[in-house]
């Protein structure tokens, strides 16, 4: 797939990105999107605020660095990611490192593994060398995307699969 590339959150982006946002919806097997239903007016600070997450600035108590990434395929946003810089317990035990998410209207098109290989290299690129990735159980999709990136499965805890990959 030509013009694919995977990107940090930038004030510049624009609307399309809202859209997919609310596209994506609240969230599913596991992936919470909290900003599915923001007013456009928030939109602006919904970019800054994850600017700071990103950087650790302002964050509340008890949460870590997050990286919010962006897969655009053709200029289109078709694919959210987050990447934790390190691990709570809680994140340990659910949650892990990468959440993904593709927009419902682009699902089926090889997009979850491309997004899931781009934020590899980003935690790659941040350190981190050992990346945790959970799912649900019923999950089959991720569980075979997560596997194709080399994650090994090492415990399902109340229906929670908790896969390690080592770069």
């Amino acid at each position: 797939m030509a013009d694919i590339i995977l990107k940090a959150i930038e004030i510049t982006d624009g609307k399309e990105l809202l859209k997919m946002i609310r596209e994506i919806g609240p969230g599913e097997n596991g992936f919470e999107n909290r900003y599915y239903d923001m007013p456009e007016g928030f939109f602006e600070y919904f970019k800054e605020d994850r600017i700071k997450e990103s950087k650790g600035i302002g964050l509340n108590r008890g949460y870590v660095k997050q990286s919010y990434y962006v897969l655009y395929h053709n200029s289109k946003p078709v694919g959210l990611s987050k990447l934790r810089h390190s691990l709570t317990p809680l994140l340990f035990k659910k949650g892990g490192h990468i959440g993904y998410s593709i927009r419902p209207t682009e699902r089926g098109k090889g997009y979850g593994n491309i997004i899931l290989k781009e934020t590899l290299n980003k935690a790659k690129e941040l350190g981190i060398r050992k990346v945790l990735i959970t799912c649900k159980e019923d999950n089959l999709y991720s569980k075979r995307i997560i596997e194709k990136n080399g994650g090994r499965i090492e415990d399902v805890v109340e229906g929670i699969c908790r896969y390690w990959i080592k770069q």
